[in-house]
């Protein structure tokens, strides 16, 4: 519905949207990202899309719309039910919740509401904000239209070594780790070879590009915000083995006898996150947010608790023994000594 350039020959408006960054401040609808799939996975340079507008006489009328790519598109939600399609076209993020944060964020918003003139003079001159400033400009006014990465090789063999068994959405991780790799070039290219409007992607490019990867893959490969991760890695795992007493991470341990002994229940989740985090945990947040995504992925399931049907308890799914959970024997618990050793 943008003003773009209208075309009479081929009665069509063009939306050039290439070198944009798109914000959504909260989750858009799920029929506009369906249809930007291929314009987000770049697929094709430009796709056409049929919609309606009004006239100047208040009747309806069809638009042929031309969109041309590539922006990058950040939006935001609080929403975890996101399509799979979008789950892998996206970095997959949480925001910070620790308390030197929250600390700093009450700060600033005292700060600025007591005195927002003053505030936001600070912001704007504050000397690493102004050189920032300067060298995004200086990277837009330079027009760089490719850029170039060293050792591919070594990529792919570092990349390939992260995943013993390749799945199909790592075709598309892959592409988001050259953006990053990409991006720190882009974001250094005055100390990078460049030819004309190509820049050469360097070594010191690709290690910090893995160094984030690393940090955020486990979440992204299993489709999970971080957040709901990080209450799966530091909640649901450290009960279930201080109720089990397991001290070694000896997988043969989990399940004795080849079934699960004391599951965790929500309210031991509630009190362990208490510890972890000093908040409470929303416990309808809990039921319908993270344990179904949680369930979903793979990483839990609930089985009734023995003494009070009415409540569930939580397991590990991906501890069970491979033998009853795996084709020929192998796969879960062979796959998760992987991503550990990854």
């Amino acid at each position: 519905h943008e003003q773009g350039a209208y075309d009479k020959e081929k009665n069509q408006t063009t939306v050039d949207l290439s070198r944009k960054i798109l914000i959504f401040t909260d989750m858009p609808h799920s029929a506009l990202l369906e249809g930007l799939r291929s314009f987000l996975s770049h697929d094709e340079k430009i796709i056409y899309q049929k919609i309606t507008d009004k006239d100047q006489k208040g009747g309806n009328r069809t638009k042929t719309i031309a969109l041309k790519g590539f922006p990058s598109v950040v939006f935001c939600t609080a929403s975890t039910n996101m399509d799979f399609q979008e789950q892998t076209r996206f970095f997959v993020l949480s925001p910070e919740s620790n308390t030197e944060k929250v600390l700093e964020g009450i700060h600033a918003v005292i700060e600025r509401e007591s005195d927002s003139k003053n505030y936001v003079n600070k912001v704007e001159n504050d000397p690493d904000m102004l050189i920032l400033k300067k060298r995004i400009l200086a990277i837009r006014n330079s027009y760089i239209k490719d850029i170039n990465i060293v050792k591919t090789k070594d990529i792919e063999a570092r990349f390939n070594k992260l995943y013993k068994r390749p799945q199909p959405r790592h075709s598309r991780d892959v592409k988001r780790l050259l953006s990053l790799i990409k991006a720190f070039a882009l974001l250094n290219m005055f100390w990078r070879n460049r030819d004309g409007d190509t820049v050469e992607a360097n070594e010191h490019d690709i290690e910090q590009a893995f160094l984030i990867w690393n940090e955020i893959a486990p979440s992204q490969d299993y489709n999970l915000p971080p957040a709901i991760y990080e209450v799966y890695e530091k909640v649901i795992l450290p009960v279930y083995k201080e109720k089990n007493l397991i001290n070694e991470p000896d997988y043969s341990d989990f399940y004795p006898e080849g079934r699960p002994k004391k599951g965790v229940t929500r309210q031991e989740m509630c009190k362990k996150y208490y510890q972890e985090k000093g908040h409470v945990l929303d416990p309808n947040k809990l039921r319908q947010s993270i344990l179904p995504s949680l369930e979903s992925a793979g990483f839990i399931f609930q089985e009734s608790n023995p003494d009070d049907k009415r409540n569930m308890d939580i397991f590990p799914t991906f501890l069970m023994d491979p033998e009853n959970n795996s084709e020929n024997k192998s796969g879960v618990k062979d796959a998760q000594l992987a991503d550990k050793t990854s």
